[in-house]
């Protein structure tokens, strides 16, 4: 009988840990779901609020800061300093190995530049046109990194690619044909900084490819940051400081450039976070509901949007086009990978990056 009492006791006691293990892995899981979700949410929230803060300081009179060049010149300076105070100071965050000069020379200085191309371009649009309009005409990006694509050997040109790209070429120009304010100057910087955004990914590509460079976001802001800092600084010299010195803008709101600068760092780091805890198809489809957001919510803030039907049909169709693109793009990124790679693959972040530095 007592060793019949001590059995089912030992039973009990095993039953109450297995209840109790099951417990603590259940809130794990939903700590672990709590603590992505905020994640995800904290990306749309910096992503879609660094587009309005740009909007607001280059177009807002009480701010008086209407120089593209000079904002983003700010926005690489601030990253250049915060980096090397994370990586090198702190020691926060590490820094990938296997930089060269020869790789710096020929694929970082490039993506800086193209970097900083797409910086200056996309921000000089904010000046004529509307965020919604600009944030619409980014849809075609798909298309110009296709062509380019194909052009550089990293594509191949099948009839699923051509589909995908007429849709999405479809939906932009009706959105762009539903525009009631179109401003072709500010149509023609929104597409240099779509030209200079698919180059960008271009050579990022090679780089990893080619090179077999594999570099996390932070990383990678610490490498191009200060390149691109001083790509823009020469046009600045001779575009913007006269202006800047003969309008007598150097008594600039400090404090408001600083947050919008630390809010532009904030956001490349909150890419950073959801990288390392979801997956790209994730990121990808909160890039998307961003997208949406951004369009609506800009109607509800600026004056000048005025979003119509056909706009919004336009737009629809884009984003369907983009989601078919994303879709093809990680079956075939997935198809030759090993099935233990961990979600936050410096490979996957390299081309990841791109949803945080393309959305000023």
């Amino acid at each position: 009988m007592k060793e019949r009492r001590r059995s089912k006791v030992l039973i009990s006691d095993h039953h109450s840990r297995s209840d109790s293990m099951a417990a603590d892995r259940s809130k794990g899981v939903v700590r672990d779901e709590f603590v992505t979700y905020a994640y995800i949410l904290l990306y749309i929230a910096l992503s879609s609020g660094q587009i309005f803060f740009n909007k607001w300081v280059l177009s807002s009179k009480e701010i008086n800061f209407p120089y593209p060049l000079g904002l983003t010149l700010l926005h690489m300076i601030f990253s250049s300093v915060l980096c090397f105070i994370l990586t090198k100071v702190l020691k926060i965050f590490k820094v990938e190995e296997g930089m060269t000069l020869e790789i710096y020379v020929t694929s970082v200085i490039p993506i800086g530049a193209m970097f900083a191309m797409t910086l200056w371009l996309g921000n000089t649009a904010y000046l004529y046109i509307s965020v919604s309009f600009a944030q619409m005409l980014k849809a075609i990006m798909p298309v110009a990194v296709f062509v380019l694509g194909v052009a550089a050997g990293l594509e191949m040109m099948s009839c699923r690619m051509l589909l995908i790209m007429s849709i999405i070429s479809f939906g932009v120009l009706v959105a762009s044909y539903g525009e009631l304010n179109i401003n072709w100057i500010g149509v023609v910087y929104q597409m240099g900084g779509v030209v200079g955004e698919a180059l960008r990914l271009i050579f990022m590509e090679i780089l990893v490819k080619r090179k077999g460079i594999k570099l996390n976001p932070i990383s990678l802001m610490y490498y191009v940051s200060p390149c691109s800092a001083v790509c823009l600084f020469l046009p600045w010299i001779f575009l913007e400081k006269s202006k800047m010195e003969g309008n007598g803008t150097w008594n600039f709101h400090f404090l408001v450039l600083t947050l919008n600068s630390l809010c532009t760092f904030a956001l490349n780091l909150s890419v950073f976070l959801v990288i390392s805890h979801t997956s790209a198809l994730t990121i990808r489809v909160a890039g998307v509901v961003k997208d949406w957001v951004v369009v609506l919510v800009s109607a509800l803030l600026f004056a000048d949007t005025k979003l119509t039907v056909i706009n919004l049909f336009g737009y629809a169709i884009a984003i369907a086009g983009v989601a078919a693109y994303n879709n093809h793009k990680l079956k075939k990124e997935a198809s030759p990978r090993v099935t233990t790679e961990t979600p936050g693959d410096d490979s996957e972040s390299i081309a990841l990056v791109s949803q945080a530095n393309t959305e000023r």
